[in-house]
């Protein structure tokens, strides 16, 4: 059973992006701003949200204001655990040491991510699953279904 989880920036952004309300990447961002998924959020997390909706060509693509942005992070970060990691963890891509630092702040938490590199090479401390996959297991469904 999940208990709580790391949501990474490519499936948040996704999330925002995505025009299917049924995908599993606006049931997870969904999740997160009602608050029916219990997930961890970092300083650096929060900061890689805000950096990643803030680009021009993802601003081109979801039409939000920086204030918009600014609101839909507070949103997220009242309905998180927040968490400060002291030391970096070593990921497979030095750019997303912090998602494993801020998974070894929670035993058992899980990383949510598109992300085949951090799929494929999970850490020995905690699972690494896709938002479909983490949906089902959510809900208990399955991913057919």
């Amino acid at each position: 059973m999940i208990t709580v989880a790391v949501i990474d920036t490519n499936v948040m952004v996704a999330g925002v992006l995505t025009v299917t309300a049924e995908s599993p990447v606006a049931r997870v961002l969904d999740g997160m701003r009602g608050g029916h998924i219990r997930y961890l959020l970092s300083p650096a997390l929060l900061q890689e949200y805000r950096a990643v909706m803030l680009r021009p060509r993802i601003c081109a693509r979801h039409g939000l204001s920086q204030a918009q942005v600014d609101a839909l992070l507070a949103e997220l970060v009242a309905n998180s655990i927040w968490r400060e990691p002291s030391e970096h963890e070593p990921a497979p891509d030095p750019g997303d040491d912090h998602l494993w630092s801020l998974l070894r702040m929670h035993a058992g938490a899980v990383l949510v991510t598109g992300d085949r590199l951090l799929q494929e090479n999970a850490p020995d401390f905690a699972q690494v699953v896709s938002p479909a996959d983490f949906m089902s297991a959510v809900t208990g469904t399955s991913r057919g279904a």
